[in-house]
């Protein structure tokens, strides 16, 4: 059942790092919290992603989390977070305390299933917990999902006849889930290293395959110049519509004292990707077999768009066309957080320049 069409100058969906970032540089503007835009998240509560990852995420060892503009007013920074305390917790509890000093107006949980036309009307349509069906007709969308909802796992023959468990990184909860049991972890990126560090003394046999080498960078933190062509790549990609590239296989992985004891003690050399799956098991390039009881996937994400599919933005490329956070194809259409602004840091760099198009955008109605 769908209830009675209301009406907001710019629906924000996502309250991740992007759309909160966006949402605070709107109100800076001059739009009005409620009447002026509106924040769709589809989480039980603040956090954005941070808050379905794994129980044994810390600050320190995931990814940098820059701080959203505004924070320091709170007194709060990831910078002086506590380290040992899960990471979806100090994040999702920074994020509550922003939302509310900002007084963004966050509807939660609700699942966006579709962003249409209707006439010259442009609609987007969520469903509540009941499953209750409500349009809102708005002036411009600001898509901020993240790539979370959109895992990717690559196709590999006889992955459909393995009879053990798969399991992507989404769906992973703890090590201990694991323990006693054969596992192969699948993946060149950071989620990857840190699976194999949490399963290391926990699983009963451990590999990992990757279908690139690794890069680890004896600096220790990402080099400046290949952090630049990694997201000029992205922005090349974004801007040609065409899939993005993963960031970490332009960068490389920083060589952290932690990183460097588990390469020399021999848990981080992975495997080229093997020929084919099993039953029970992975029959490996050079023929050899090893019998696995698990597979996790940590082979990355996709941008999370299916919700835009019916204002037909893909190019046949694969990805959407994006210049500077806005749609080539559609200019009511801005992605925040999409392509070259990914990081924390991306985001929050471009939650201005989009607050401003979008502000730009609103001016021509």
């Amino acid at each position: 059942m769908t209830s009675d069409r209301s009406h907001v100058s710019v629906v924000v969906i996502g309250a991740g790092q992007a759309g909160l970032s966006v949402s605070y540089y709107l109100q800076r503007l001059g739009l009005e919290a409620g009447s002026g835009f509106v924040v769709l998240d589809r989480g039980p509560g603040s956090g954005g992603a941070w808050q379905s990852r794994w129980e044994a995420l810390r600050i320190g060892v995931a990814h940098r989390i820059n701080d959203l503009p505004g924070m320091d007013e709170l007194g709060l920074s990831f910078e002086t977070a506590d380290r040992s305390a899960p990471a979806r917790d100090v994040v999702a509890d920074y994020y509550e305390q922003y939302e509310r000093h900002y007084n963004i107006p966050v509807v939660r949980p609700i699942s966006v299933r579709r962003v249409f036309n209707d006439g010259v009307a442009l609609v987007v349509e969520y469903a509540d917990g009941a499953d209750n069906l409500h349009q809102v007709e708005t002036d411009a969308v600001v898509n901020a999902t993240g790539t979370w909802g959109s895992p990717f796992v690559p196709w590999y023959a006889g992955m459909n006849r393995f009879e053990g468990e798969q399991l992507n990184t989404t769906e992973y909860v703890s090590a201990q889930d694991y323990e006693g049991r054969r596992v192969l972890v699948v993946g060149g990126g950071t989620s990857a290293i840190g699976f194999l560090m949490e399963l290391e003394n926990v699983a009963s046999e451990l590999a990992w395959a990757s279908r690139r080498p690794i890069e680890f960078l004896d600096e220790g933190e990402l080099n400046l110049e290949d952090g630049r062509r990694a997201v000029a790549a992205q922005d090349e990609a974004a801007r040609e519509g065409r899939a993005l590239p993963s960031i970490v296989s332009g960068t490389g992985v920083p060589r952290t004292r932690r990183i460097q004891s588990a390469i020399e003690r021999g848990l981080l050399v992975p495997k080229p990707i093997f020929e084919a799956i099993e039953p029970d098991g992975v029959r490996w390039e050079d023929g050899s077999f090893q019998a696995f009881d698990v597979i996790l996937w940590a082979t990355g994400f996709r941008p999370e768009l299916r919700h835009l599919a019916p204002l037909k933005l893909r190019e046949k490329e694969g990805g959407v066309s994006v210049g500077n956070g806005s749609s080539w194809k559609d200019p009511r259409i801005f992605f925040a957080g999409y392509g070259p602004q990914a990081s924390t840091i991306g985001a929050n760099r471009a939650g201005r320049t989009i607050a401003r198009q979008v502000m730009a955008q609103l001016s021509t109605f």
